[in-house]
């Protein structure tokens, strides 16, 4: 079970693009509301999510930050949500972030020590001991991290790669990307 974290405030795009792509790639994604089931976006877009944080009661194989403004911050407030972050990532499993999410959130989890990261421009200062990259996505070890809306997808299929494979990847990015290429990233 993968669970993307909403909180409001969200990045409609950041979130709802790994959603779509992850389920259409038969992975058991769940909406993950933090604080409620009805979450509103940072453009006004309502978001029902599967369960509340607080309902959750397994340990995800992989947990997904979205970013946006005051989502992102939203997130980074709850001490269950990051706590979440930091068993996933003590267990050895996928813990991406997207945009303002991995300076943001992951920053204060500790996770980011000594890992090469992106996020988007201007949140770059906020990154502490770890290695600030440019590229639209970047992978280190378990944890993806991505530069914002016009990267979701690209990320999104990053994401199904490392959980299923590239075949599965490249079978979402014929169904849904054929415009740009999967050997970019």
């Amino acid at each position: 079970m993968i669970a993307l974290l909403l909180a409001p405030g969200f990045e409609e795009v950041e979130a709802v693009t790994p959603a779509d792509f992850l389920r259409r790639a038969g992975l058991d994604l769940r909406l993950v509301g933090v604080g409620d089931t009805l979450v509103e976006g940072g453009h006004g877009i309502p978001i029902r999510a599967d369960l509340r944080l607080e309902d959750l009661d397994e340990e995800p194989d992989a947990v997904i930050v979205p970013g946006g403004m005051p989502g992102a911050e939203n997130i980074a407030a709850s001490q269950a949500a990051l706590s979440l972050i930091r068993k996933t990532h003590e267990r050895d499993k996928l813990v991406a972030a997207i945009c303002a999410a991995p300076a943001v959130v992951l920053s204060q989890t500790g996770i980011l020590a000594g890992r090469r990261v992106t996020c988007f421009p201007g949140y770059e200062d906020r990154l502490e001991d770890c290695t600030f990259v440019e590229d639209r996505v970047v992978v280190d070890g378990n944890l993806v991290t991505s530069r914002g809306a016009g990267t979701a997808a690209e990320f999104a299929v990053k994401v199904i790669e490392i959980l299923l494979g590239r075949d599965a990847a490249e079978q979402v990015h014929e169904r849904t990307l054929q415009g740009w290429s999967l050997a970019r990233g």
